[in-house]
């Protein structure tokens, strides 16, 4: 398990910020050892809910043309059958993840490929299970196409709390499953959208784990 770069600068100030600021308390409120206790103890339990969000386990995934995984960790809230405007304009089957606070925040690749599309797309910052928060939030969407042909479309969305994206894919680049293609700080949800024929391995309420759980097998 390590820290993930996108939060390194951010804890390391925090940590300054709140030694900082328990020193001042200290310094100003001698002889209060209660509340000297208290603030210490709401800033050390701030700084692990924070540091929690950073974490990055190490994962090796076992490739598997056929198999579609989980790109984040988190919650199966969607499957459903939608018309995706952006790249396909036909019928697809949508697989929807929501990632909690707690859940680990890394992005991961579905399959291996590669990335035919990318496009960055501003925009609101409704809540993660809001139906349109797919089209109307800030997001991200990607499109990697298979050894076998197939393509499979991937969006990241931004919801309430996480209003910052992170990737690191550009169109053309080859990427394997299970690696690292973006983080969403805070939380937020991602989209999977696969050929109809696709047969879909987890039902609504499952709980995923990026680049492990298998959500879907794509035909050959």
């Amino acid at each position: 398990m390590t820290i993930h770069k996108e939060g390194r600068r951010l804890l390391l100030i925090l940590l300054v910020v709140l030694v900082a600021i328990n020193l001042a308390i200290i310094y100003f409120n001698p002889g209060q050892e209660p509340i000297q206790y208290i603030f210490i103890g709401i800033s050390i339990l701030f700084y692990i809910l924070i540091l929690q969000f950073f974490r990055n386990p190490r994962l090796v995934a076992t490739p598997n043309d056929r198999h579609v995984l989980a790109p984040a960790d988190g919650k199966v809230v969607v499957i459903e059958e939608v018309v995706e405007k952006e790249y396909f304009n036909s019928p697809r089957r949508q697989i929807s993840i929501f990632m909690s606070p707690v859940n680990v925040h890394v992005n991961r690749n579905p399959v291996s490929g590669v990335i035919k599309y990318f496009k960055y797309h501003a925009g609101q910052y409704l809540v993660a299970w809001h139906p349109k928060s797919s089209t109307d939030n800030e997001r991200t969407t990607i499109v990697i196409e298979s050894a076998s042909g197939v393509e499979v479309l991937f969006r990241q969305i931004a919801g309430a709390l996480a209003r910052r994206i992170k990737w690191y894919v550009e169109e053309g680049m080859e990427v394997e499953q299970g690696a690292e293609f973006g983080f969403i700080k805070f939380g937020s949800r991602v989209d999977v959208l696969l050929p109809l024929d696709a047969e879909v391995k987890v039902a609504v309420g499952d709980k995923t784990k990026g680049g492990r759980t298998i959500i879907a097998e794509l035909k050959e």
